[in-house]
């Protein structure tokens, strides 16, 4: 099916190429900024992936990284960013960057916190290199205050030859309103950086979807009605395709497509550290609980916690819990508090 989200975004799309150019062709002593704000399912990231796509010349370097939606741990972007990444050619020191990484083992870092912000902004500028690079920052809205920090910092660093993309839902929408609203202020103050808000796709936007995907114009009728039901938001829009695709263009007026859910992975490893934190959750216990019963630190357990959700394919503690029930065997009675 074709990308209907982007139906409606070639102006948001320029502007992000023009930015790109900005930053590939000159020698900027800052970083370009570009913020993209919009409603869940609007298309925020697949504009970005899009922009990623069309961007000449190619970045020498992207890095990517998204909040974990639950339990977020400190430093949650650069965690992503580092994953499986090859930091051995970094001059950092190891600990700190074990640290920065979440890698669940390592101890409580001696660094205090401006020193271990001024570690990350380093090891960014390391990752950079010469450049250009783009440097995506997906889910905002869902970020930790580390990290929230330290997209601020970037965003203002001197002679990091980058385009900064920050996406994010609305701050009434954030886990921490307050925090994201000053950092989109903080984002958008920087001299020359673009804003883009991405609203719902008009009806004679979903009527150009329809007919890509059709082949030809629907009845304003059925437009309309589509476009009510999935009131122009593309992710409801593509549900709805999907759900009734091969029916022809009838069956939208008919029944509400159902939203899948994702499978859990057939076949999923866990460690040994990693079942223990499970069975806590069984348990009902919080992460301070599970910490206090295990003998290990309140960080290692949010790190595990993130590990289970994102192996288990879950949305939330209580969905990894039942997962466990359903998938694997009974589990044992977890350590006594």
């Amino acid at each position: 099916m074709m990308p209907v989200s982007m139906v409606g975004r070639a102006g948001e799309l320029a502007e992000l190429d023009r930015a790109w150019s900005a930053v590939a062709r000159s020698h900027r002593s800052a970083p370009a900024v570009t913020v993209i704000t919009g409603a869940a399912g609007v298309g925020k990231s697949l504009l970005v992936a899009a922009a990623l796509e069309g961007f000449a010349p190619r970045p020498a370097v992207v890095l990517s990284g998204a909040a974990r939606v639950h339990d977020p741990a400190p430093y949650d972007w650069l965690a992503a960013v580092l994953s499986g990444r090859d930091t051995g050619g970094l001059d950092l020191p190891a600990d700190a960057l074990a640290w920065l990484a979440q890698q669940p083992d390592t101890p409580r870092e001696r660094y205090a916190p401006g020193a271990l912000l001024r570690v990350a902004v380093r090891v960014v500028r390391g990752l950079v290199g010469a450049g250009p690079a783009v440097l995506v920052v997906e889910d905002l809205h869902a970020l930790d205050p580390a990290s929230l920090n330290l997209v601020g910092e970037l965003a203002t660093a001197a002679d990091l030859p980058a385009l900064l993309v920050v996406a994010s839902r609305p701050a009434a929408d954030a886990v921490a309103p307050d925090l994201t609203v000053r950092a989109l202020a903080r984002l958008c103050g920087v001299r020359g950086a673009v804003r883009q808000h991405l609203g719902p796709l008009t009806a004679a936007q979903v009527a150009e979807v329809l007919t890509q995907v059709y082949g030809s114009r629907p009845a304003h009728r059925l437009v309309n009605a589509v476009w009510q039901r999935t009131g122009g938001n593309p992710y409801a829009l593509t549900e709805l395709l999907a759900a009734h695709s091969g029916q022809g263009v009838a069956a939208l007026f008919h029944s509400r497509p159902a939203v899948p859910r994702p499978a859990a992975p057939p076949d999923v490893e866990l460690t040994a550290r990693e079942v223990e934190v499970l069975d806590c959750l069984v348990a009902g216990m919080s992460n301070k609980q599970a910490a206090r019963a295990l003998g290990i630190s309140v960080r290692t357990v949010t790190v595990h916690v993130s590990n289970l959700l994102r192996k288990t394919g879950s949305s939330s503690r209580t969905e990894a819990a039942l997962w466990a029930v359903r998938h694997r065997r009974p589990v044992s009675a977890p350590p006594a508090g």
